[in-house]
């Protein structure tokens, strides 16, 4: 069988591990042909196609990004996107497609499976924001990157006696925010989930450090806003192709607490650090189980499905039923969060 393989939306760390399991496994145990298209759907609907053997993903399992390119393109959304999609799949002789993305691109993956191909989809995300599965492609790493720039900040707050925002990746959920402030130790953490008041904020703030503290720590998610009513009015900052804008809520929430409270405060935009450089063993290992059980699926005949993990068993969903759908952060996750600031 020709099986074709294409990565979309934002790079993360582990889909390198995802592609060299889909080649060695559709390879040496199935006796598949595996076909990469550069640049997502973009290009699939182009036509630009590469070889993908052994020889070619050689070394690629401790590197970050993607080795086949990446780009924000759905052709259901473009003027005779999905034809050409189809057309390439034709003229190429795909029998199957694997497609790695968060949820734009599995969106569009089951748009294109309702056209007749066969899809399988894995699942990839820093914010871990996809239906369906307990955890997505670089989601581990990005908390442990975050993580350590918690820990790293805690020293500067101290010993300057600063309130320090750390504005973190997160558009509809505060996965990463309420992981990362947890596990290092934040005062506060704002995710998308749980709208803030920032007079309540303000006045935790000045009650600690008047208490028992000269500092504070601060973890917000991008998507993070204040609950209506409240005296601060923000909109979330959009830029061009939708995406939010990095530093915005951070920024605002920097100059909000410095002008109400007196207090010396900065902020830091992680930004891109949280989805860039070597993969957790973890995000590797992840990458590798839906890599096999995405070309194995294939193989058995499946379509129309995702790989996903459910507690520690990698197991199959419905696309359909996953697609366009957002997995918040719980509310005893956002407890926790609370209760240990």
């Amino acid at each position: 069988m020709r099986v074709g393989l294409l990565t979309g939306g934002g790079d993360v760390p582990g889909l390198n591990a995802a592609v060299r399991a889909v080649v060695k496994r559709g390879e040496g145990e199935h006796g598949h042909t595996i076909v990469g298209f550069r640049n997502g759907w973009r290009g699939l609907a182009d036509g630009d196609v590469m070889p993908l053997t052994r020889q070619h993903i050689r070394n690629v399992l401790p590197t970050g990004g993607t080795m086949l390119g990446t780009a924000r393109y759905h052709p259901h959304a473009d003027d005779g996107g999905m034809e050409a999609v189809l057309a390439t799949l034709e003229a190429e002789r795909v029998e199957a497609l694997i497609c790695i993305g968060g949820d734009g691109t599995l969106h569009a993956a089951s748009k294109v499976a309702e056209a007749g191909v066969r899809i399988v989809a894995i699942p990839k995300t820093i914010d871990n924001d996809v239906w369906g599965t307990d955890r997505s492609i670089g989601f581990d790493t990005a908390v442990s990157i975050a993580t350590e720039a918690v820990d790293r900040i805690h020293t500067t707050a101290e010993s300057h006696n600063r309130v320090m925002i750390v504005e973190v990746m997160g558009r509809h959920a505060g996965w990463i925010a309420v992981s990362a402030g947890i596990a290092g130790g934040a005062e506060l953490v704002l995710a998308p989930e749980d709208p803030f008041d920032i007079d309540r904020v303000v006045r935790f703030l000045k009650h600690r450090h008047r208490a028992h503290a000269s500092f504070s720590i601060i973890v917000v998610a991008e998507g993070a806003v204040p609950a209506e009513g409240t005296s601060m009015q923000y909109r979330t900052q959009l830029g061009p192709f939708g995406e939010i804008v990095a530093g915005a809520i951070g920024e605002r929430l920097g100059a909000e607490i410095a002008d109400r409270t007196g207090f010396d405060t900065r902020v830091t935009v992680l930004g891109h650090v949280q989805r860039g450089g070597t993969p957790t063993p973890s995000d590797r290992i992840l990458g590798s189980r839906f890599g096999v059980a995405a070309i194995d699926a294939v193989s058995a005949g499946s379509s129309g499905v995702m790989t996903a993990l459910h507690g520690e068993d990698v197991v199959l969903v419905d696309l359909a039923e996953i697609a366009g759908k957002v997995k918040q952060v719980p509310a005893d996750l956002l407890a926790v969060a609370g209760t240990l600031a």
